[in-house]
């Protein structure tokens, strides 16, 4: 048997397969007529981004016959109701919002650093969070890691203590504190190496107490040489980007090619920084940071 991978759709390409298929399927499953329910691109924006979390348009169709049933019982009781559906209606008709994105828009202590990762329901952002404390120079992980994942963390840290100098790194607080790495939504299991260089970042950040650029982000599996290897899921994982407002991404130099065939409507307004090693990505990412103020 041969494996054959299908990539998630944009939302834009989800829009057109509601405008040409789920609308018209659900209005006639309700029994409703084209001039009874209008939804507007900005509604089904607001849909796909707010009310789903997939790289496919099942839930997408669950969430229009939510409106559309809405809509039909105020048809068949005879109610007045405004037949161009807005997006502050979506709340009455579906309840609240159940995905946000203003979490990644916020301003983010040094030590924090974002990255990309690719799930089964598409691409994702994977928030990496580190904290110092007095202590001996352990290093604990936590977050439901995999195993791979926990080794890259340990080759980050292992880089900073062989290129301290450089990095502007004082050895005597690698050795003074322990350090603790989470990744939040430990109740779902993460690993792979596509981490390498957030861990790197957020950990570079937390040392240097600077801050890490905002709407940055970033993929990558890293090597004790300081080499930065390329990943898997790259369309996937800039299409989570943009859903959240991500401006910048840092990625391998050979993952150049899978950013070259996304459709360059879906990533207008984006900028790519490719590199080959981890000094490349730190520059980038931490030298316009701003340091914390005691």
């Amino acid at each position: 048997m041969e494996m054959i991978y299908i990539n998630g759709y944009s939302i834009e390409e989800k829009i057109e397969i509601a405008k040409r298929h789920l609308i018209p399927e659900q209005r006639k499953e309700h029994g409703l007529q084209t001039k009874q329910v209008n939804l507007s691109k900005q509604v089904l924006t607001k849909l796909i981004q707010e009310y789903t979390r997939e790289s496919g348009v099942r839930s997408l169709a669950r969430q229009i016959a939510g409106v559309m049933r809405f809509v039909a019982k105020k048809v068949a009781m005879d109610e007045a109701y405004d037949v161009n559906v807005k997006t502050e209606d979506l709340k009455e008709m579906l309840g609240p919002p159940r995905f946000s994105n203003d979490m990644y828009k916020e301003s983010q202590p040094p030590g924090v650093a974002i990255g990309l990762a690719w799930t089964s329901v598409g691409g994702e952002i994977l928030f990496i969070e580190t904290s110092l404390h007095k202590g001996k120079g352990g290093l604990t992980m936590t977050g439901n890691l995999g195993s791979v994942m926990k080794e890259s963390a340990s080759t980050a840290l292992s880089y900073i203590k062989a290129h301290c100098e450089e990095l502007g790194v004082d050895p005597k607080d690698i050795e003074e504190h322990d350090i603790h790495i989470h990744v939040p939504e430990g109740a779902i299991p993460k690993d792979g190496p596509s981490a390498g260089v957030t861990m790197l970042t957020a950990l570079v950040s937390a040392f240097t107490k600077k801050t890490v650029k905002p709407f940055l982000a970033m993929t990558g599996e890293i090597t004790l040489r300081g080499k930065v290897l390329p990943v898997g899921g790259i369309k996937e994982k800039i299409l989570a980007a943009k859903r959240t407002g991500i401006k910048e991404i840092i990625l391998c130099k050979e993952n150049q090619k899978n950013v070259e065939e996304i459709n360059p409507d879906f990533i207008e307004g984006m900028t790519f920084h490719y590199v080959d090693r981890m000094g490349e990505v730190l520059k980038l990412a931490i030298s316009e940071g701003k340091k914390k103020k005691k």
